[in-house]
């Protein structure tokens, strides 16, 4: 594998991860919570239980992607269902940006358990690991960005982590003030995504109609 399809791959991983990290919710909260009454270490470890979880959810669907890919009707379906979760997130972001407010926005209070062990808890919980997963791994899929193979899963994995933490690291040292400034702000970062996602899923769409039929896994970039 080429040094530079490794950084591209690489970029994308972090890129993505830390964009989901920006709009307001328990986890970013709850970290800056951390900082505030603990300390900054206390939401560090706060940050690397929530990522093992989820570079693991993704590891996971990188697997399950896999054994759809080998059959090609299923993967064709599975095209259109992670289109389909693209747009559910799009609309999500464009609902919250019209209601003023944040996905998740209330706040764990900060306990007595280990911010370790809460990162991990709460990352556990939080159902939307899978489907932003699976949705945009199939995109970077179809864009011949990622291929199927250990040491590609390994690098877009380690690029998912990377993006994670420096997205905890915002709210982690910006504290309090960058999550006011961002929530009077949370309208429009809301419409931002949104519109990110929505043109991701169009192109998908394109994409997915115009693939030729008699090679459905084809990779086209």
């Amino acid at each position: 594998m080429k040094l530079t399809e490794a950084c591209r791959l690489l970029f994308w991983g972090a890129f993505i991860s830390f964009l989901g990290s920006l709009p307001l919710g328990t986890m970013n909260v709850t970290a800056t919570n951390l900082a505030v009454q603990k300390g900054v270490p206390a939401a560090t470890q706060f940050a690397w239980g929530s990522m093992l979880v989820e570079v693991i959810c993704v590891r996971l669907a990188l697997f399950a992607i896999d054994w759809v890919r080998e059959r090609k009707k299923l993967f064709r379906i599975f095209e259109w269902v992670t289109t389909g979760l693209i747009l559910a997130l799009a609309t999500g972001s464009f609902v919250a940006a019209i209601k003023m407010q944040a996905f998740g926005n209330s706040v764990f209070t900060v306990s007595t358990i280990h911010p370790f062990i809460l990162g991990l808890i709460l990352s556990v919980l939080n159902p939307l690991h899978i489907p932003f997963w699976f949705g945009w791994s199939t995109v970077l899929i179809n864009k011949n960005i990622l291929q199927p193979g250990k040491q590609q899963y390994n690098i877009y994995v380690t690029g998912i982590g990377i993006g994670t933490i420096l997205g905890f690291d915002v709210f982690i040292y910006g504290g309090n003030y960058l999550v006011q400034s961002l929530q009077d702000h949370q309208s429009v970062l809301n419409c931002a995504i949104g519109g990110i996602l929505l043109v991701t899923a169009l192109i998908q769409i394109y994409k997915i109609v115009y693939k030729p039929k008699d090679n459905t896994l084809q990779i086209v970039s």
